[in-house]
Formats: structure tokens, sequence, C-alpha cells
């Protein structure tokens, strides 16, 4: 092992290797987070739960276009959603997810 090696830090406390269940989750996190209109979600998520109209409404964006993503988010367990009647309710599920995105928000504030 060279010297650069055994000096490198890592994000994890210390642990240098990461499993193979922990590689996937950090990278579809990112990949969610990668997208602009999952990105728009989320950030109107943070302020309460809204509609899916609300939620198309609010970003102009189509209610399948909308959908799409939610079920997107919904499936990396960023999202919950509450049904009464027919219509359907989201709200974060993430609050460490939600953390990231907003220092991710703030941190492009600054530039």
């Amino acid at each position: 092992m060279t010297e650069e090696h055994k000096n490198e830090k890592t994000c994890n406390d210390g642990e240098q290797h990461l499993d193979e269940e922990t590689l996937f989750v950090v990278s579809q996190t990112f990949k969610a987070l990668s997208d602009p209109t999952r990105i728009r979600i989320l950030n109107l998520l943070c302020t309460g739960e809204h509609s899916v109209n609300e939620i198309a409404e609010t970003l102009n964006l189509s209610q399948s276009s909308i959908s799409h993503q939610l079920r997107f988010l919904k499936n990396l367990r960023l999202v919950k959603f509450r049904r009464a009647g027919q219509t359907l309710f989201y709200s974060e599920d993430d609050v460490h997810v939600m953390n990231l995105l907003k220092q991710a928000i703030e941190h492009a504030s600054h530039h």
C-alpha cells in the first residue's frame, strides 16, 4: 500500500471498503438528487405535504410527469404518501436525504 493510500481519509468513520448494498443505495440516492425535476419536487415537499395536483400546478409540469417522478422517489423511500379518497398526498420520508438536499441548495446559493 502506498503512503498516499495509507493517509487517505474516508467519509464512513475510517472504514475503507463499502459493501455492494451500501454502494448501490448511495448511488441511487445521488441519482435521485441528480434530476432537476426530482430536486424541485423534494424541495417543495420540504414545505409540507402536497397532492399530486398541487405539485404539478406549483412546478408547472404535467400530472403524469410528476407521478412518474414520485414513483421513482417512493421506490427509494425518499417520499411517502397517504390517500384521502381518490387524492394522494405526498410528503418527505427520509430526513437524512432531505438534509443533504438542503445543504446542497445552501452550498449552491453561496456561489
